[in-house]
């Protein structure tokens, strides 16, 4: 899953430098020792006091909670399987004692591969009743990401943000833990929501709204036994049928044939790249920051595709998100996905390609249902003016926002980085990160500048 031969020769022609090796170092700065006044005796009082140092103060949502979950009998979590959920007292404390919380639910592990391959492990909490968790809309159901592959802690956190502040609909929220279970320090986690269909969740139509998952693991290829996902007619796309679950009493089949049916109509419409069609059914504008995010962040996820959702509510149209899952992004090292922890080596690569319509790109089987869009002239200006208005607010507002959360937990990286050592530091990396943000704003600005123009 790495290079195209195409992009190896240039690799190649450019003389084999990596574009970190490319990126501007800052210019050296020359320390200036001010001017001594001369000694003044009698302007200071003896006793006059030293002016306080005034106390900054952080809003609840960036600062780090406690959370202690004790499972019932002191049994481990051994399983992500529904059946074995485990019954649990939670408790939360945090800086803002509003926030404080204790209650009864039940735990089990989550995930696929962050919870096969890695030693921290994520987990997926159910509450006995819904309640307010630091801060956020009443729920029964939230996430704990354990983050292990992502050594800044931030990469979710990013692409989070990105999404409210592009008006991206439902957009998961962070809130940094500290977690213990059983007496266990198990490190810094990030609470989140679950992606499900809910009055604080995705909001929408009980009766007659639709949630879907494009995603290779949840879909027919390797869940072959599950009775809620299908293939795609047009695409071929593992589709994973989220809400309303097939399971259900009273929906069976009924419902995924429903949700196939009408996603052959998007797909078709697609097929054709008919912009004033596509407009009757589908959120173009979201549609357009959705997989701008996407590429900037370079997550070949939509390649497989995975974690990639689409909702619509009654009488609604499609419409992506919410975005989810995204430390396969910033430029992964694949060869190290059991083990590793690399990211930011190389700016310079695409998922939806230089020209999407045609699959010039770096993963040149990414689904035409992503890119033939990208034939329609409309649609491409659309893409390049939007971008024009994200880049700047990219590092000038967002990253502020997320370095905000990082200030607040470095004390808590640093205690997690001791309960996983690996070889990487967080401080470092979320410096590296920053510098691939920038370098590859730049690089977007001549990618999607030479998007060609459709017809």
């Amino acid at each position: 899953m790495r290079k195209l031969l195409l992009f190896g020769l240039a690799a190649l022609l450019m003389a084999g430098c990596s574009s970190e090796g490319d990126l501007p170092e800052p210019k050296p700065v020359t320390p200036v020792t001010p001017e001594q006044p001369e000694a003044q005796t009698d302007t200071v009082k003896p006793d006059e006091p030293e002016p306080e140092t005034p106390v900054r103060v952080v809003p609840a949502k960036y600062t780090v909670a406690r959370m202690d979950i004790t499972v019932d009998g002191g049994m481990a979590i051994t399983s992500k399987d529904k059946a074995d959920y485990r019954g649990c007292t939670i408790r939360i404390e945090a800086d803002t004692a509003t926030w404080n919380y204790e209650g009864r639910g039940r735990i089990r592990g989550r995930g696929n591969s962050t919870w096969e391959w890695y030693p921290k492990k994520p987990y997926r909490l159910k509450l006995d009743e819904k309640a307010e968790i630091l801060g956020l809309a009443a729920d029964k159901d939230w996430v704990l990401l354990a983050n292990y592959r992502d050594p800044t802690h931030l990469m979710n956190t990013l692409v989070f943000k990105m999404g409210e502040r592009l008006g991206i609909p439902y957009p998961n929220h962070t809130r940094y833990v500290e977690l213990t279970v059983n007496g266990d320090y198990k490190g810094l986690y990030q609470l989140t929501e679950q992606v499900e269909q809910g009055k604080n969740r995705v909001n929408i139509d009980k009766e007659e709204g639709l949630l879907l998952a494009l995603d290779v693991d949840d879909g027919p290829e390797n869940s072959p036994g599950a009775a809620d996902n299908f293939w795609s007619e047009t695409y071929g796309l593992p589709v994973c049928l989220k809400f309303p679950s097939s399971g259900e009493e009273g929906q069976g089949v009924e419902a995924k044939d429903a949700a196939r049916e009408e996603l052959a109509t998007l797909e078709r419409t697609i097929e054709h790249h008919d912009y004033n069609a596509l407009a009757e059914i589908m959120d173009i504008p979201v549609m357009i920051d959705y997989l701008l995010i996407q590429e900037f962040i370079y997550n070949v996820e939509v390649a497989a595709p995975r974690s990639i959702f689409l909702h619509r509510d009654k009488g609604g149209k499609w419409t992506y998100g919410p975005l989810w899952d995204f430390d396969a992004g910033f430029d992964f090292d694949w060869g190290q996905m059991t083990t590793g922890h690399y990211f930011f080596k190389d700016y310079r690569e695409t998922v939806l390609g230089t020209d999407p319509a045609r699959h010039v790109s770096d993963y040149t089987y990414t689904s035409s249902f992503f890119t033939d869009m990208w034939k329609n002239k409309q649609f491409v200006s659309e893409v390049k003016a939007r971008w024009k208005e994200i880049k700047p607010r990219i590092m000038a507002e967002i990253w502020p926002e997320v370095m905000r959360y990082a200030e607040a937990a470095e004390e808590a990286m640093a205690r997690d980085a001791s309960r996983w050592p690996i070889d990487r530091q967080p401080k470092t990396e979320i410096n590296r990160m920053e510098k691939w943000l920038n370098s590859r704003a730049v690089y977007m600005d001549n990618i999607v500048s030479g998007y060609p123009a459709g017809r």
